[in-house]
């Protein structure tokens, strides 16, 4: 009977699991289209043709879950977006280390659903995920090994669920942010040169 009482309580924990996996994808892609939105006005360029520019992109960061690595690819989107090569060949790289929005959509959502599923669950550690424990522990008024510790290990099994979507959103977001700076840098800086 007890086995039977954990299977259900799994199973719930599960149920809730890819509720939250999918709000958290949802949530990306309205953080890629209002990123874009905001870079077509700037840039007064169409939102969707800088969104369809961004698609090889996004495929290769849902293939290698790393923006570094995505980097060459998001060049070549930024320069299909019109981004001059000096913008570019700066606000890309940089971005992939310092633009995590698809990471912190996750790690927050993760943190409201750890609060209603308390489960303890086997994780790999993923880049963001594992820089923000230390502060997910403050949250949760424990350190390493104390008794909610199974709290950010659900955090961490969460997190490196949607990995390859939350990297998409982070390097989508760079070109937009490319698109923005290159617009401004057109507009003010050439325009006094």
């Amino acid at each position: 009977f007890t086995d039977m009482t954990k299977s259900g309580k799994t199973f719930a924990i599960l149920g809730i699991l890819w509720k939250v996996f999918l709000v958290v994808i949802i949530m990306h892609f309205v953080c890629i289209t209002i990123q874009f939105i905001i870079a077509g006005s700037v840039s007064k360029k169409n939102p969707l043709s800088l969104i369809k520019n961004q698609v090889p992109g996004y495929t290769t960061a849902l293939g290698t879950q790393s923006s570094a690595a995505t980097i060459p690819v998001n060049l070549e989107c930024a320069k299909n977006d019109g981004v001059s090569a000096q913008i570019r060949n700066f606000v890309v790289p940089l971005c992939a280390n310092i633009h995590m929005a698809g990471s912190m959509i996750t790690i927050t959502a993760c943190a409201t659903a750890v609060c209603f599923a308390m489960v303890a669950s086997p994780g790999a550690p993923g880049g963001s995920i594992m820089t923000a424990l230390p502060f997910l522990y403050m949250v949760f008024g424990t350190t390493a090994g104390d008794t909610n510790g199974p709290i950010c290990a659900l955090m961490v099994a969460l997190y490196i669920t949607q990995d390859s979507f939350g990297t998409a959103c982070n390097i989508s977001g760079d070109n937009a942010i490319g698109i923005v700076v290159d617009s401004i840098y057109k507009k003010f800086i050439l325009k006094e040169d």
